[in-house]
């Protein structure tokens, strides 16, 4: 009994003498004291920012710029957490993780940039995306993650929750996992809070709120993440140890053509692609389908899965990424399928044919056009990232930079109808077998393909 007291008054004294210390570590005053706004500094913008009831509070203003309370000091590694609130849906904020100061951008106003957890409380509902403020724009689009677009709510206060730990960003609102990103910029840098420009009265005088902002630096453990939510992955041709535990496995390797072969042999294609620089590299020939080396296809096949490549486009060029390629229709040009069209739609001819922009970009070729802003389009030149998704029931998605631009189901009588008037209606069930190879086409165009991945439903 004696020594039972014994370890109980030491569990007493070593819990008296450690929570004080959870609880400064927890209320971080070196972060927000509660009271003022020592640490902080505002730049780019003139919002206004106050500390009203021990929360800081910013106020959107006519004309301004986007604006930023910034820490003065940077951050590596950390979990940072916080409740945070947006009185009108009318009103954009948002919270920069080891992001940077440009005093030059902007014309001499100052330019902030690096990613940013979204508050997106417009009918798009993004809030929990990654947006790259005066960068790269969008890294992740909720449409990654549908699911999670009703986390957020308009009016309350909202828990957010950041982990940016070595190279991965991940994100969470009210406990509902957001987001989820590989990158390879930014190991360091301020943390800020947003206040959006606005430029209509009924816009201005809109507040958002910032309270109980906790950061943590040392022991960081991650939380788990769902192995469903899609991750974006900015490591050209590697996966993730997330990615890899949720199935994905990589259909290029970066240095070899493992894999692959041409669609009309049995070996990958003496001539025409380059594939040991980091990229599948189709070289320009004829500007014809099979002018140069030919198509190439995986050496398997596919029914349900979830696809992922990025792809760079060449002034003028004209290739794709096609699927359910069975290779058991006779044709003199590229091997028939369904075809995620990858296209310069401003300088290729093809753009303009077909019906209705069924022939540009992302678009299921000859058949349904994508629905894409042209913001969400990178420059040619730059890498574009392409997915598609089949579902076990036929249900099927394209995908560009993130944002979802068409749907449909393979099978139905729409899907039948727009092949009986397309140039697809003399192939019998085109585009309705069970599993065919994934196919990157040869159209005698110079492009490019890397961090092709895939993962079986």
């Amino acid at each position: 009994m004696k020594n039972l007291t014994q370890k109980i008054a030491v569990v007493f004294l070593f819990a008296t003498f450690l929570i004080p210390l959870i609880s400064k570590a927890q209320s971080s005053p070196e972060l927000f004291d509660g009271k003022t706004l020592k640490g902080w500094k505002r730049l780019a913008g003139t919002a206004d920012y106050k500390v009203e009831d021990g929360a800081i509070v910013g106020t959107t203003v006519l004309n301004s710029g986007n604006t930023f309370l910034v820490t003065d000091k940077e951050y590596g590694d950390f979990i940072l957490e916080m409740d945070t609130k947006i009185e009108s849906p009318l009103s954009n904020s948002g919270v920069q993780t080891r992001s940077h100061y440009d005093p030059s951008g902007n014309n001499g106003k100052g330019k902030v940039y690096g990613r940013q957890f979204e508050i997106d409380p417009s009918v798009r509902k993004w809030s929990g995306g990654i947006y790259d403020e005066g960068r790269r724009d969008w890294l992740y689009p909720l449409d990654l993650n549908a699911k999670a677009k009703d986390a957020f709510k308009v009016g309350e206060y909202n828990h957010i929750r950041i982990e940016c730990i070595g190279n991965e960003m991940k994100t969470w609102i009210n406990g509902t996992p957001v987001a989820y990103m590989v990158d390879t910029v930014d190991s360091k840098g301020f943390i800020g809070l947003q206040v959006h420009a606005v430029s209509t009265t009924e816009q201005a005088g809109k507040k958002v709120y910032f309270k109980n902002l906790r950061i943590q630096t040392k022991n960081l453990v991650p939380k788990p993440f769902p192995k469903d939510v899609f991750v974006v992955n900015y490591t050209p041709n590697t996966l993730s140890a997330h990615e890899k535990a949720s199935g994905w496995k990589l259909l290029y390797d970066g240095h070899t053509s493992t894999g692959w072969r041409g669609a009309t042999i049995t070996a990958f294609p003496a001539k025409g692609w380059v594939y040991n620089e980091g990229a599948m590299h189709v070289l320009p020939s004829a500007g014809k389908e099979e002018s140069g080396g030919g198509d190439i296809v995986t050496d398997d096949m596919y029914s349900a899965f979830d696809l992922s490549f990025e792809f760079k486009l060449t002034p003028g060029a004209n290739t794709g990424v096609k699927y359910f390629v069975t290779l058991s229709e006779v044709t003199k040009g590229s091997a028939i399928g369904l075809e995620y069209q990858v296209l310069d739609d401003a300088l290729h001819p093809d753009a303009k044919l077909g019906r209705n922009g069924d022939r540009t970009l992302a678009s299921l070729y000859d058949l349904i056009p994508s629905k894409k802003q042209e913001r969400f389009t990178r420059s040619i030149g730059a890498w574009n990232t392409g997915r598609i998704v089949v579902y076990p029931d036929n249900h099927v998605e394209h995908y560009l930079n993130g944002v979802k631009v068409l749907e449909y189901e393979r099978g139905s009588k729409e899907f039948r109808d727009l092949v009986a008037i397309s140039k697809y209606v003399i192939w019998k069930n085109f585009g309705e077998a069970k599993e065919g190879h994934i196919l990157l086409q040869d159209h005698g165009n110079e492009a490019y393909f890397r961090s092709i991945k895939i993962r079986k439903l």
